[in-house]
């Protein structure tokens, strides 16, 4: 499963599960992609958010922080206060989330081949 762009506007994207519904299966016509990048943003993310519904999976992507304004409450002085900023919704058809977990999936199993498991609870170090 290859994913690989150029990064330049207008230029050719080479790749299986990330490229959506066009192209793929055996029988069809090929379809040349071009990825368009020029609103690109870049953004950083260690909380997300999923949601569900009937036709689509609703992803929210944010940063997990301390509160920079903690709000005082009575009884509860000096109780750590977390921010969780959310920046990005992605909205996805069920088809396309399949395809992204097993890009994920398989990404992660590399990763971890290469440099051991990756930890997931919070505080533990690899």
């Amino acid at each position: 499963m290859s994913e690989e762009t150029t990064g330049q506007t207008g230029t050719p994207f080479a790749g299986g599960a990330g490229a959506g519904d066009a192209g793929g299966q055996a029988g069809q016509q090929n379809v040349q992609i071009f990825v368009d990048d020029r609103e690109l943003r870049t953004v950083f993310c260690n909380f997300y958010q999923i949601h569900t519904a009937m036709e689509e999976v609703i992803l929210d992507l944010g940063f997990n922080m301390q509160n920079p304004r903690p709000v005082q409450q009575a009884g509860q002085a000096g109780q750590a206060q977390l921010l969780l900023k959310v920046q990005d919704r992605v909205i996805m058809s069920y088809p396309t989330v399949k395809r992204l977990a097993a890009s994920l999936t398989q990404l992660v199993k590399r990763f971890e081949q290469q440099f051991g498991e990756i930890p997931t609870q919070p505080g533990q170090r690899r």
